[in-house]
């Protein structure tokens, strides 16, 4: 079963930046769909909890040189 968040991330500023993120994060095991909008500051991220948790996605966020709120 899988589990769906919302993450609040700054310094995404145009489109290209939501890719950025959206392939870092769809690259985790156990993402099922990422979309993040740099207009709403937001990645809504839907994952199976048995294969990856919250920290993991928040690092591969991070990681892509943003900040999780």
């Amino acid at each position: 079963m899988s589990e769906t968040v919302s993450i609040n991330v700054s310094g995404m500023k145009c489109g290209g930046c939501e890719n950025t993120v959206n392939t870092a994060v769809s690259a985790i095991d156990g993402v099922v769909s990422v979309k993040a909008s740099h207009q709403d500051k937001r990645v809504d991220v839907e994952y199976d909890p048995d294969k990856t948790d919250l920290d993991e996605i928040e690092d591969a966020i991070i990681d892509a040189g943003f900040s999780v709120e």
